[in-house]
């Protein structure tokens, strides 16, 4: 897992399915950070939502899941996760404080019907051990007219990978002089993903589509981190953005695609 905001919708659906208990969900967070702080993003919020505003409280990830109950009374509520991007904010509500919070972040969760009112979570950073999730009722959550099936995902996840490591090799990063074996590096990055697991009902398709992304994102961390001692003019800078760009965004898609197929999957019929 790589994301809070991925943690809790799978957890979480597993959960309202089922398939899961709150603990569960609660453990798999305290994996992110021990104290997960909760409040509302506005006044409006705060209102409907009782949360405190603007400053958060000790509520705990149980505060979460209250959270969330709340927000899945209205029939085909969905559990989507969004991962925002630099000049890529599909399935982002425009305009909205959850909007900004989101992009900011990188990720965030949207729960209700598309098209109808809805409610919104993002994750911030707050301390080395402390996550501040801000929560937004929404007035209409974005239709996904950008969905991606777990087939297509996973093919384009394969051809990703074969594109990160070619990227790897254009740049020479095996012989770059950086002091450190990318290998290695790769190997590591790997290896703290893999500390934040998923519930075992996840299909294995969708488990394959996120190693794979996982795979990618460790390449592409490890390619920016050994990258500044060859883009030291701009246009050589420019040259690597444009050859990582489409890289990151297909690892960003093909985590929401699996992702939130399985949050459809464990939904209660």
């Amino acid at each position: 897992m790589t994301s809070p905001s991925a943690t809790l919708t799978v957890w979480a659906s597993a959960w309202l399915a089922g398939n899961s208990a709150p603990d569960d969900v609660i453990d798999a967070l305290h994996a992110w950070a021990p104290m997960h702080l909760v409040c509302a993003g506005d006044h409006v919020t705060a209102g409907r939502t009782g949360l405190p505003w603007p400053d958060p409280q000790d509520r705990g990830a149980a505060a979460l899941l209250q959270t969330i109950r709340r927000a899945i009374s209205e029939p085909d509520t969905e559990i989507r996760l969004v991962l925002p991007g630099p000049g890529d904010v599909r399935g982002i509500p425009a305009g909205t404080t959850f909007a900004a919070a989101a992009v900011n972040a990188g990720e965030g969760i949207l729960i209700g019907p598309q098209g109808r009112p809805g409610t919104g979570l993002v994750p911030h950073v707050e301390g080395p051990d402390v996550l501040r999730w801000t929560v937004s009722c929404l007035e209409q959550l974005p239709v996904d007219a950008h969905h991606t099936g777990l087939g297509e995902a996973e093919f384009t996840m394969r051809e990703t990978v074969r594109d990160a490591a070619a990227a790897l090799e254009t740049l020479h990063m095996l012989d770059s002089g950086f002091g450190a074996d990318p290998r290695a590096l790769i190997a590591d990055a790997l290896a703290e993903s893999a500390l934040h697991r998923y519930p075992a009902t996840i299909p294995a398709r969708a488990l394959r589509i996120l190693d794979s992304a996982d795979q990618v994102a460790a390449i592409l961390t490890v390619a920016e981190q050994m990258a500044p001692a060859r883009t030291v003019t701009a246009s050589a800078a420019a040259s690597l953005e444009d050859l990582l760009r489409p890289l990151r965004s297909a690892v960003r898609s093909a985590r929401t695609a699996a992702i939130n197929a399985c949050a459809r999957d464990a939904r209660p019929a």
